[in-house]
């Protein structure tokens, strides 16, 4: 079973969804979304990771959520401050396009893209043009 979304909200506390939450591993995501990865783009995505804050857009909400991000591994990993010791949820990536929003989308901010598998949609915001480029 994926986490869904809205498990990011959820009350259970750090260890309780720790224990509840399956390792995302590249090789589970692969064989899950039937595709594969190239020991070139492997090698590659250990050799980088990216962090830093976004704003998360609330489903069917105008709010957003501040969250710390973590790009490693081909998966997203979110927290509540750069501090916290375990994530809130991930993302595994795989499979995911990444675009802009459409006008019918309805999104009105600068710095936005849009994660997209399927039917999973999920938008988010960096604060400065610079954090959106990376």
């Amino acid at each position: 079973e994926q986490e869904s979304e809205d498990d990011i909200h959820s009350s259970r506390s750090s260890l309780d969804r720790q224990s509840h939450h399956r390792a995302n591993t590249t090789m589970h995501v692969c064989w899950y979304r039937n595709t594969s990865v190239s020991m070139t783009d492997h090698s590659v995505a250990v050799e980088n990771q990216l962090s830093g804050y976004l704003l998360r857009k609330f489903k069917n909400s105008n709010g957003w959520q501040k969250l710390w991000v973590v790009f490693t591994n081909f998966c997203l990993f979110f927290y509540k401050t750069h501090q916290d010791d375990y994530p809130l949820a991930s993302l595994p990536l795989l499979g995911y396009a990444v675009s802009s929003p459409l006008e019918a989308d309805g999104i009105q901010k600068d710095y936005v893209f849009k994660l997209q598998f399927k039917s999973h949609v999920y938008f988010f915001r960096a604060e400065s043009k610079y954090t959106f480029e990376r």
